[in-house]
């Protein structure tokens, strides 16, 4: 087995996230202070910069996790750096996700950090670093509902309110997804390592088209319904209305143009 001995430059955040993270915090300001002259231009920018952002926090936290482990080759391979086009499959990390939003506003679950596993020892390593993903997709979906849970809307603008709604939205599809017991997703990763060799030799040739499937399945309407009022429920418990989304998604798509800003009212 070949050693990877961690260099200093493998653990610094690269310069091409700190510039997502700015256009995502310039965006989300001009979008609180209804500076840009079209306010879907900077939801849209927002939104996408806070889900890209989101992504690469997903792909750390997979690298993180293997790391300490006993992993230790992710970090020359740039997992460490937040870099987008560090991962193995930019593709599917970073591009279908973002297009997926873009059509039809559902977090596409991404997956594009290659482990090492052979690294690592005990199962439920292996399990924890295929949660450590989708729990981040959790822990943004919580921090970006705060203020509705906590009641601290007052003084928030609606426009800026929609946005977090819709892009809560992202977050809690995306964590679902990702949860989901499917080849290739990483909710069969954290199944995987407590079953048996057979099965999981059976089961590795599904594992490229798990993600398909899902999507082709979710393409019949009333999966589509029952998936939607799933989440919708989750977003209803931490606050979030169907209102608030799907406002939030108007303004997203803001090549249809802008729609008149609508006035909250709690029902």
């Amino acid at each position: 087995m070949t050693t990877a001995t961690p260099r200093r430059g493998d653990h610094r955040i690269s310069p091409v996230f700190l510039g997502i993270a700015a256009v995502t915090a310039v965006s989300g300001w001009a979008v609180w202070t209804d500076f840009a002259p079209q306010p879907g231009l900077a939801v849209f920018l927002f939104v996408t910069g806070a889900w890209i952002v989101s992504l690469c926090l997903h792909e750390y936290a997979h690298a993180r996790t293997a790391l300490h482990s006993g992993d230790i080759s992710v970090g020359a391979k740039g997992y460490l750096t937040l870099n987008p086009l560090a991962y193995t499959h930019a593709l599917l990390s970073i591009v279908l996700p973002v297009l997926f939003v873009i059509m039809g506003g559902i977090g596409l679950p991404g997956g594009a950090v290659f482990i090492e596993r052979g690294r690592i020892r005990g199962r439920w390593k292996h399990s924890l670093i295929s949660a450590a993903g989708p729990l981040t997709n959790v822990l943004f979906a919580v921090v970006c509902t705060a203020p509705f849970w906590l009641d601290g809307l007052d003084g928030v603008p609606d426009t800026f309110r929609y946005a977090l709604g819709f892009l809560a939205l992202l977050q809690v599809t995306a964590a679902i997804l990702n949860f989901l017991p499917v080849p290739g997703l990483d909710g069969y990763g954290v199944l995987e390592p407590w079953l048996s060799y057979k099965v999981r030799r059976q089961v590795e040739p599904f594992a490229p088209y798990g993600l398909l499937v899902v999507f082709a399945v979710l393409w019949i309407p009333e999966v589509n319904q029952y998936f939607f009022d799933a989440v919708h429920a989750v977003l209803r418990a931490l606050g979030v209305t169907e209102w608030d989304t799907d406002w939030g998604r108007e303004f997203y798509r803001f090549w249809r143009g802008t729609p008149e800003i609508p006035t909250f009212t709690q029902s």
